[in-house]
């Protein structure tokens, strides 16, 4: 199914939160008070009880698209901010009758904030995220205290937090914020990575960056409390 057929739901001045077809929009700098998230179990987003994993900046879907097909009994939830990627994801939802993974079209941090419940979440992915190298620019990376915080609220305790990136910065940055959460400790040795994740699943970043010689450094942390 071609992704040129999903529409936004509204025009941009009757902006609103809503569910439609498979997607939560929360649009920018729209009324957030009249919305009421339904649950994981409402028959709009997965209608089941099943876990819930959670990937954020999930661009065009490749990996999580991969990961609903290959694991049909975990129910999966892209977050992308940007509506001609979730276009994207979207489609091949469609594709593939994927009743396994919903979309969320929203930036991260404000709709796991607003509306993601606590402790019903049971792995959170990172994969490739913008990595801002520029200092000035390190306020805009998605992983900061605040956000970090949100995402211990939401996933349960033994749960699982992993952040994948070939940027050496952005790994060291994020370990630091991680472990200042008295949450969660790290599932690997010091440095806190592990670059063997052959079967880890296939993302255009991730292909891109290897073949340009990069190396790909996995974390994963675990909720303790």
């Amino acid at each position: 199914m071609n992704s040129i057929t999903l529409q936004r739901p509204f025009v941009w001045n009757e902006r609103r939160i809503l569910i439609e077809d498979r997607v939560l929009y929360v649009p920018a700098l729209c009324d957030t008070s009249g919305f009421v998230f339904p649950g994981w179990d409402d028959t709009r987003i997965f209608g089941n009880t099943n876990p819930v994993h959670i990937e954020y900046c999930s661009g065009n879907g490749d990996w999580i698209a991969g990961k609903a097909l290959a694991n049909p009994d975990i129910n999966w939830v892209a977050v992308e901010q940007k509506f001609p990627r979730t276009r994207k994801i979207w489609a091949k939802v469609k594709k593939h009758n994927l009743s396994n993974l919903f979309i969320v079209c929203g930036e991260g941090h404000i709709t796991t904030k607003l509306y993601f419940p606590c402790n019903s979440v049971k792995v959170v992915y990172i994969n490739f995220p913008d990595p801002w190298p520029k200092t000035r620019h390190a306020k805009n990376r998605i992983i900061q205290s605040d956000f970090m915080s949100e995402i211990s609220r939401i996933m349960e305790t033994k749960g699982h937090f992993v952040f994948v990136t070939d940027d050496a910065s952005y790994s060291e940055w994020t370990t630091k914020i991680v472990l200042r959460e008295p949450d969660f400790v790290a599932s690997y040795p010091d440095p806190f990575y592990t670059t063997d994740e052959s079967d880890y699943g296939y993302s255009y970043f991730g292909q891109l960056w290897r073949q340009k010689g990069k190396t790909i450094r996995h974390h994963k942390f675990q909720k303790i409390l």
